[in-house]
């Protein structure tokens, strides 16, 4: 499975062959005990997706506003499961306590720029995975993103707006006849 079409993490979950639903599961149920209350699970992408709802962060997600801000991602891909896991990427200490604590635990770690790859439920530490998901609460999260956002040059984020209609097909009319040109 590389994207599902699942609208609930239910028939996510279903659609996985039983080795795969059992680490997923225990990997969800790790997050869903350690996750605070700021935070939401949802289908997103294509993956079990968690995130800070707009209620709470109403800029959204910098890539499309309208989008709760990703906190992090479960996901079966064709030749492995990922954990993905944002605030340890934006946070170099994180990181480093994250990779020698995973480590530690004798476990071998494939750790990309996004996510943390793994066959086998019994290659994850998921007491590893619990404080990587506390050291990270939610306010904690949103001031880390915004601090990324600054220090790229850019400024503090605003709530998302809601284009009008008539906006959004005079973009989509201005987008045709430049295309038309080329």
């Amino acid at each position: 499975m590389v994207q599902s079409k699942a609208s609930t993490v239910a028939e996510y979950l279903g659609e996985l062959p039983s080795d795969r639903r059992e680490a997923i599961e225990a990997i969800r149920d790790v997050f869903l005990a350690n996750i605070d209350e700021g935070i939401e699970e949802r289908m997103s992408y294509g993956m079990i997706g968690y995130h800070v709802p707009l209620s709470v962060y109403p800029a959204g997600y910098h890539c499309d506003p309208q989008m709760p801000l990703p906190y992090a991602s479960l996901a079966s891909q064709k030749n492995h499961m990922a954990i993905y896991m944002m605030g340890l990427y934006m946070d170099a200490d994180d990181t480093k306590w994250f990779e020698k604590a995973w480590k530690a635990a004798g476990k071998k770690l494939d750790m990309g720029k996004s996510c943390v790859r793994f066959k086998r439920i019994e290659d994850v530490p998921l007491d590893v995975v619990a404080e990587a998901i506390r050291r990270m609460p939610s306010p904690r999260y949103v001031a880390t993103y915004e601090a990324a956002f600054v220090a790229s040059g850019r400024s503090a984020r605003k709530p998302a707006a809601k284009k009008p209609a008539a906006r959004k097909a005079t973009a989509k009319k201005a987008a045709a006849k430049k295309a038309a040109k080329k």
